[in-house]
């Protein structure tokens, strides 16, 4: 029945004039996807839509059934804008869904994982890690009193470690200059003074050197502050977005060449406020990932903000994990020089 709707549309008298609202609908869907840095951010509007920007895609096949429906030719032309907006900016990613990619290799492994504060079994989610065969591996959200089981389950396929606060990666290969790195700064870009729950950044993220057979790269583990959504202020980004500026000027200062990022970034590469960082850094999901690669939650992902950022290197292949004990999914990307 579709069908035959869908082959008479034009010939109909009124097919032109019917659904207008559906084909308003269908522009203002597509001017959202193509517009999207231009909302604005105030009440962390505009950081809202982009983290689930791929999602707006849904809305076709709806409209599209509404203007099928109603037999409306202006409907099903208007949805051309959305269809083309949603292709430029993800179709790159359905082409990694024609083959899988995951495990393909490279000159090194890395993986990043946000553990959870409240993960009920730390020993079994370090058991799954060390089974992906991971050269490298990035954990986030360490709590005191999880941190050494971590260690000690870890600590024989990983003889390498280094935790500062709540971040920690360990290595098959030597580690070295480990520090932390501040993404707390002392002041907002209003010049307002640093809250007193910010310096709780001070303590995720750190910078090291691991020591490879072709060269040392230097690795970024980085946990960003929290979101949260409020009926009053709405989309509360303040946290998140005051460390992303300040480990984006990290990453600037940066000397070495070969650089990776690992970490729960509270983000996705879309968000404008991550800009400081993707500017300097390539998506290994994009650039090699198997599709979308939602990570958060873990029962039902619905955005990928646990990122693998690379620079100098070259991303081969990038997947999820299985589920652990945490509410994020481990991200993973083979990675070569």
């Amino acid at each position: 029945m579709i069908v035959r709707r869908a082959s008479t549309l034009g010939f109909r008298p009124g097919a032109w004039k019917r659904g207008r609202v559906l084909a308003a609908s269908a522009l203002v869907l597509g001017l959202i996807m193509a517009l999207h840095a231009r909302i604005t951010d105030r009440w962390g509007l505009g950081s809202l839509v982009e983290t689930f920007l791929p999602w707006f895609g849904l809305f076709v096949p709806v409209l599209l059934a509404g203007a099928l429906w109603r037999r409306s030719a202006a409907a099903v032309v208007a949805l051309l804008l959305p269809v083309v907006a949603w292709l430029s900016l993800f179709g790159g990613l359905l082409g990694g869904l024609l083959g899988d990619r995951s495990g393909s290799g490279g000159d090194l492994t890395v993986v990043s994982h946000n553990v959870g504060a409240d993960n009920p079994d730390p020993a079994g989610t370090a058991r799954d890690l060390a089974a992906s065969g991971a050269d490298v591996l990035a954990l986030q959200e360490i709590t005191t009193r999880a941190k050494p089981v971590y260690e000690k389950a870890l600590a024989e396929a990983y003889p390498h470690h280094a935790v500062r606060g709540t971040v920690g990666l360990w290595s098959r290969l030597p580690l070295s200059d480990t520090e932390p790195v501040d993404i707390a700064q002392d002041v907002g870009p209003l010049g307002d003074a640093k809250p007193a729950e910010a310096k709780l950044a001070d303590a995720r993220a750190l910078r090291t050197t691991v020591a490879t057979d072709r060269g040392p790269l230097a690795v970024y583990v980085a946990h960003l502050g929290s979101v949260r959504v409020h009926p009053r202020t709405g989309f509360g980004t303040q946290s998140r977005d005051r460390n992303a500026r300040a480990l984006g000027e990290a990453l600037a200062a940066e000397p070495n060449e070969r650089v990776v990022l690992l970490g729960d970034l509270n983000g996705t590469v879309d968000d404008r406020a991550l800009d400081g960082i993707t500017s300097r850094m390539d998506s290994a999901q994009e650039e090699a990932g198997d599709g979308f690669g939602f990570s958060w939650p873990a029962r039902f992902p619905v955005a990928r903000i646990d990122q693998v950022l690379v620079r100098g290197v070259e991303p081969v292949g990038s997947w999820v994990l299985p589920a652990t004990g945490s509410d994020h999914l481990p991200v993973a990307a083979g990675i070569d020089w």
